[in-house]
């Protein structure tokens, strides 16, 4: 059961990835899925969105595709058969974001210089 979940998940991903690609004009300049997580019932799926752009932008994308949440449910049913077609629930994945911030802080920061007696053979 474990694995064709998971293959749920990927499918609706993919499609999904297309629908939206094909159907939405963000303001935000990348829009992603990064992951979608469907409950065992396929009645809901998690649909996990990283937006690479400015905070407001970011919003009105979210916001956006509450919107169309109706409508790409209705044309993700269309082309991808399953016993229930899954209500779509998007959420913002901000972890690259995230990272992103967290490897310039590192590069930022001014490692203390390496000294002979430190280095150990």
């Amino acid at each position: 059961m474990k694995h064709r979940l998971a293959r749920v998940n990927e499918l609706i991903r993919r499609e999904l990835g297309e629908l939206i690609a094909r159907e939405c004009q963000f303001e935000s300049k990348l829009v992603t899925i990064q992951q979608v997580d469907t409950t065992p019932d396929l009645k809901h799926a998690h649909v996990y969105i990283s937006i690479i752009g400015d905070t407001e932008a970011a919003h009105r994308d979210m916001a956006l595709l509450h919107d169309a949440r109706v409508q790409l449910q209705h044309d993700l049913a269309r082309r991808v058969i399953l016993k229930f077609t899954p209500q779509l629930h998007f959420k913002l994945d901000e972890s690259i974001e995230r990272g992103t911030r967290i490897l310039n802080i590192l590069d930022q920061l001014d490692p203390p210089p390496v000294r002979e007696n430190d280095v150990l053979d």
